[in-house]
């Protein structure tokens, strides 16, 4: 299909336009190729060794991914970020990006989809970032350790429990990825309970003095899903094959 009508579509589905980001998020096509899509490749981050996987498909792929080329900044196009553009661009890869809107998408949102996963219904929303509320909250009755076990199990990795609230869970509040600054905001939305994927050393303080649990999942391990969901999606709407590049980065 041609490449307008798939953005076009991303565009609106994902309300590009209307959620605010960082302004090196640059939400939307990052990358463009000769106009055509044939498949896609759903991955967390724009990394080279994502790119050159993509490209490696054949022409007309298309790398859907959660973290774009342009977190570092304005910066010349040398060294590690010529090599990513070059590989893209000599393999006919085109590269869509969304941050803010993938993470609170009612549908396809890493939040929300982590919260259905984890069995916490979606029942506000609280803790802004860049003027718009981003994190998902919901009542629940479980305990800290039987809630840490279901993260482990989903994740599939290591996860980190910093124990500053009740044994029993009654409210959980999400918001995936590097959210650890976020702790307040989630104690003040009486959450007693916090998961997202990672935070600063002085996080640990954070929750233990102001009585929150907290659960860390990974950065890359609680961002995953949006991806995949969004690629499905995709899928089923135009008939595109797709497939996700996993690259855990241990964070």
């Amino acid at each position: 299909m041609r490449l307008a009508d798939l953005v076009a579509h991303l565009d609106a589905y994902l309300r590009i336009a209307e959620v605010p980001d960082s302004d090196r998020a640059l939400n939307g096509l990052q990358v463009e190729n000769a106009g055509g899509v044939e498949r896609v490749v759903a991955a967390v981050d724009a990394s080279r060794a994502s790119i050159e996987h993509a490209a490696g498909l054949g022409r007309g792929t298309l790398l859907l991914v959660h973290h774009g080329l342009f977190w570092d900044g304005n910066l010349p196009l040398t060294g590690r970020r010529y090599r990513r553009l070059a590989a893209a661009i000599r393999g006919d890869v085109a590269v869509y990006s969304a941050h803010s809107p993938l993470d609170l998408h009612p549908d396809v949102g890493n939040n929300p989809l982590l919260a259905a996963r984890l069995g916490v219904p979606v029942e506000d929303w609280w803790g802004e970032w860049h003027g718009v509320k981003i994190g998902v909250a919901g009542n629940v009755d479980v305990a800290r350790d039987e809630l840490a076990d279901r993260l482990r199990r989903l994740l599939g990795g290591r996860v980190q429990v910093i124990p500053g609230g009740p044994e029993r869970c009654r409210r959980v509040g999400i918001v995936t990825g590097g959210a650890g600054a976020m702790i307040g905001d989630a104690a003040a939305a009486g959450c007693d309970t916090f998961i997202t994927g990672e935070g600063s050393h002085h996080t640990w303080f954070d929750a233990m003095e102001g009585g929150i649990n907290v659960l860390y999942g990974g950065h890359y391990a609680t961002e995953t899903f949006g991806v995949k969901a969004l690629a499905e999606k995709l899928g089923q709407t135009f008939g595109l094959t797709w497939t996700f590049f996993d690259l855990p980065t241990g964070r």
